[in-house]
């Protein structure tokens, strides 16, 4: 009987021992599963912007998105500076001392612009409809306005400017420009923006007409915009119209804008052989400056 009941605890014994190691195994099972998954999720996380799943756990967003947000931020860097550049535009320049000191002249009263034909014709017809401006927003805008406004000449003295070689359209975006910064374009009109910003040195508009063209350059343009930019002195539409001509001297020289240009104006195409001369040498003394790759 006493037999019966010590193997009786010896049997309950071993089996609460066995339950015990066969809950530390279920136990160290979970926890290995669970540090698997762990693992898994480190491995495979969710983009926070696209919501797709990436490997690199370093970070919250995936490396497209994180490139792409690079990308939008310089964007809009540009677009903070060129409203920056619109406001310090649309700024009256006109100081309050300055005003003070004319307050019996009448400097800023109204004025008129009337698009005429060239000065050129006999006639000079100013047929177009006149419009209405301010002269202390003209003043502002443009150093030869202010001269106008401000010194015992003509436009002065008749309230009307007459502006030569230009379009009625043209002279009327010109107006609306000075006055809101905005322009709507197509390559004639900033053609044409571009020259009236040149002639009346109203720097940020032709600004914004070389960065419309620029936009509009290809190969098959690249040498009437750059005898265009030649003309008016555009630095920047310059450069890159020159840089496509020299890349494709081959089939530019076979078009017919060249062969109109030769005859017209013979310097420029001077100009643009002596540049590509240029590149030419610059790119065979780079070559003999180029260490020979070991055999």
């Amino acid at each position: 009987m006493r037999r019966s009941h010590q193997r009786r605890r010896r049997f309950s014994s071993d089996s609460d021992a066995d339950s015990e190691e066969e809950e530390d195994e279920e136990e160290d099972a979970d926890d290995a599963s669970s540090s698997a998954a762990a693992r898994r999720r480190l491995r495979m996380m969710k983009c926070l912007s696209c919501k797709e799943d990436y490997g690199d756990r370093s970070a919250g967003t995936c490396r497209e998105c994180y490139e792409e947000a690079g990308e939008t931020e310089e964007e809009h860097k540009l677009e903070i500076e060129e409203l920056k550049s619109k406001v310090n535009f649309l700024l009256l320049l006109c100081s309050t001392s300055h005003s003070a000191a004319r307050a019996n002249t009448p400097c800023f009263s109204d004025v008129v612009l009337v698009a005429c034909g060239s000065p050129d014709s006999p006639d000079m017809l100013c047929n177009s409809p006149s419009i209405p401006a301010h002269r202390a927003v003209l003043a502002s805008r443009s150093p030869v306005f202010r001269a106008m406004l401000e010194n015992e000449m003509e436009e002065r003295l008749s309230g009307t400017i007459k502006m030569n070689d230009v379009s009625y359209d043209a002279l009327r975006a010109f107006v609306n420009y000075l006055y809101t910064a905005e322009a709507c374009l197509d390559e004639n009109m900033a053609c044409d923006l571009l020259i009236l910003a040149e002639k009346y040195q109203v720097k940020h508009l032709k600004t914004y007409c070389e960065k419309y063209l620029m936009s509009r350059l290809n190969w098959e343009n690249s040498l009437p915009y750059y005898a265009f930019a030649h003309q008016h002195c555009a630095k920047t539409l310059l450069d890159s119209a020159l840089s496509l001509v020299l890349d494709h001297m081959d089939k530019v020289t076979k078009r017919d804008e060249y062969a109109e240009l030769v005859d017209k104006d013979p310097r420029v195409v001077v100009d643009i052989y002596e540049a590509y001369l240029s590149k030419q040498i610059n790119t065979a003394a780079t070559k003999d400056s180029t260490p020979n790759a070991p055999s």
